[in-house]
């Protein structure tokens, strides 16, 4: 998979889906949606809501299209605004009042469930899920999308110690659910 800050997109493709074309901005959205999906589905861990954000983020980038200045590549730059829409959507106080509401048994619940039916086959949506939304988000723009720790530090409004912290304890529990162990049920899902 390709990095969304990677994608080479012709200069005059863009000139033509700045312009309006429709042709041109199909061919825009077919080359940048499924990246573009894909690192907000990351970042945020639920799809539903994952869609709902994505769709958010590409009516503000043909919005903005016309402003773009090509200072960056174009999937940079469309990274730039699914990222800031993600935290936004983690620092709303809509979120977390949600949060406050949800039943802690329920949290554990599935957290036991995803830790513990995982078979034989490593499966990264499910190690994912079990991190915060917070730690799952650094992770994914570190370790896939390239973000330094002080360009994280910035999106988050934090300090680069934040960062590096995040990414370290989300490595280890990562490497805890890699890590084969013998004491660990596995669900036979059929």
């Amino acid at each position: 998979m390709t990095r969304l800050a990677d994608s080479n997109i012709p200069d005059e493709l863009i000139a033509q889906a700045c312009a309006g074309a429709e042709p041109a901005r199909a061919a825009l959205y077919a080359a940048l949606a499924p990246a573009t999906l894909t690192l907000i589905r990351r970042i945020v861990g639920q799809r539903a809501l994952a869609e709902d954000i994505f769709q958010d983020t590409m009516m503000i980038f043909y919005e903005r299209l016309p402003q773009f200045r090509r200072e960056a590549p174009l999937g940079a730059w469309l990274r730039q605004i699914a990222v800031n829409r993600c935290l936004m959507y983690l620092r709303s106080p809509w979120r977390r009042a949600r949060l406050c509401l949800e039943s802690p048994e329920f949290a554990d619940l599935a957290t036991t469930v995803v830790s513990t039916c995982r078979g034989d086959s490593i499966d990264l949506e499910r190690a994912l899920a079990m991190l915060t939304p917070t730690a799952r988000a650094v992770v994914w723009m570190y370790e896939v999308e390239g973000y330094s720790h002080q360009e994280i530090a910035r999106e988050f409004g934090r300090s680069v110690s934040f960062s590096k912290s995040q990414l370290a304890r989300a490595h280890v529990r990562l490497r805890a659910w890699f890590e084969p162990q013998e004491s660990r049920p596995s669900c036979n899902l059929i």
